[in-house]
């Protein structure tokens, strides 16, 4: 179990100002952030953002250049056994060595930590059955499907039951059962009283499983609320809209763009568009004026096979406060 006193008298972690460059690359700058304790806290922005660099700072594997990072009241760069005393990491690409079994790799691991031949096996088949790997435990890990190392890896991470974990983009690459499967242990470590610190490029990811989300952007905290707080303030809700003919999309836009007074936005889809709705936050107005749009394009005798008005996605807070999408890599 997690260490009983400070955990609960401070947050997880505290930034201020929290800096970091490598060469004329400002990577982190200015990061400002509290993390309370027993949540997952999601720090959310596409590769190149800094998100990486503020999690190794704050596992003392960085020295920033700048500002201030306590983990659980503890300074990173005064105190940094304290801080690893509390932590743990499960980076981008696993760690566990791949000609071992699994077994063979939690059990060495363990011993490395101090546990006795008896509690090392004991504790690497509790962490194998838990995450469902107990049918894999004596197969090499090389021969592991890509959610199966991550489960694994994540199980090293937390032989000692750490009172922070810090995920680094848990889920990149793996299909969406593998997904799934690693969200269910996150939810899983959370519940056994562990804080985790969630880096993804995943909108859905840290929508299904962060309390508080922080959208960082070119090394800089650009938002920072619960799910529903980032996506309210873009507005109440997101009108989409199915054409039935796609050389009537121009048109629609059009319409769409005078009636709801916002920016229109294309999809793959060639018939398909998304609008924002009541950038006041009114779900009655939204409502509204959805309704109108409706009847504006009904007159204007474009056919729509599919009208609806949803709350707003973080995709959509993403590209509303940065005027791109997630997705795009950041360059310096």
């Amino acid at each position: 179990m997690p260490n009983e006193g400070t955990i609960l008298d401070a947050p997880a972690v505290e930034t201020e100002g929290l800096a970091k460059s490598f060469g004329d690359n400002r990577a982190v700058d200015g990061v400002d952030l509290i993390v309370p304790a027993g949540t997952v806290y999601g720090l959310l922005g596409p590769n190149g953002a800094g998100k990486t660099t503020v999690v190794r700072m704050l596992a003392t594997l960085l020295r920033p250049d700048g500002g201030v990072a306590r983990v659980f009241g503890h300074d990173v760069l005064r105190e940094p056994d304290a801080v690893r005393s509390r932590v743990s990491l499960t980076g981008q690409y696993a760690s566990v060595d791949e000609d071992l079994t699994g077994t063979e790799n939690l059990v060495l691991l363990a011993r490395l930590l101090g546990y006795s031949k008896a509690q090392a096996r004991e504790r690497a088949a509790q962490l194998l059955e838990a995450f469902g790997l107990s049918e894999a435990a004596d197969r090499q890990v090389k021969k592991y499907s890509g959610g199966m190392r991550r489960r694994i890896d994540i199980s090293a991470s937390i032989l000692n039951t750490p009172d922070l974990l810090f995920l680094d983009e848990p889920t990149t690459g793996l299909d969406p059962r593998s997904r799934n499967q690693v969200w269910d242990i996150v939810r899983l470590v959370v519940a056994n009283g562990t804080t985790v610190l969630l880096t993804t490029q995943y909108l859905d990811e840290a929508d299904q499983l962060a309390g508080r989300i922080a959208v960082i952007d070119r090394g800089k905290v650009i938002a920072e609320g619960t799910p529903g707080q980032l996506k309210a303030s873009i507005g109440a809700g997101t009108v989409h809209v199915r054409l039935r003919d796609a050389d009537q999309r121009p048109a629609a836009e059009r319409v769409l763009a005078e009636e709801l007074g916002t920016t229109v936005q294309r999809e793959a889809d060639p018939v398909a568009l998304t609008a924002r709705a009541d950038a006041s936050g009114s779900d009655r107005g939204a409502a509204a004026q959805a309704s109108r749009a409706l009847a504006r394009l009904a007159e204007a005798g474009i056919i729509v096979d599919d009208f609806s008005l949803g709350q707003p996605s973080l995709d959509e807070v993403f590209l509303a406060l940065t005027d791109r999408p997630a997705t795009e890599e950041v360059t310096a």
